[in-house]
């Protein structure tokens, strides 16, 4: 043991290490079990604070422009792609 090192700051590192060790085997074994048993743990344990997704995509919105506005956004259009 150094002579410059307390017995506090050993056993503060040792406690450090093993709660490192711990934690690294305690994570190991929940990223195993979430890949053996996906669907269990998923439909044991769903997150409420979160709302359900919809299997149907958002519908699309659609606006039908005046004959002026097309007009306008083909100017815009032809005016971006000049480069101005």
């Amino acid at each position: 043991m150094p002579a410059h090192v307390s017995i506090l700051q050993l056993t503060g590192v040792a406690v450090l290490a093993l709660a490192t060790v711990a934690w690294v085997l305690g994570l190991t074994r929940i990223l195993r079990r979430s890949l053996v048993e996906p669907t269990v743990w998923h439909t044991a344990h769903p997150l409420h604070g979160l709302p359900t997704q919809r299997d149907t995509a958002p519908h699309l919105e659609s606006v039908a422009l005046t004959p002026a506005e097309q007009d306008a956004f083909a100017g815009l259009v032809r005016q971006l792609s000049d480069g101005r």
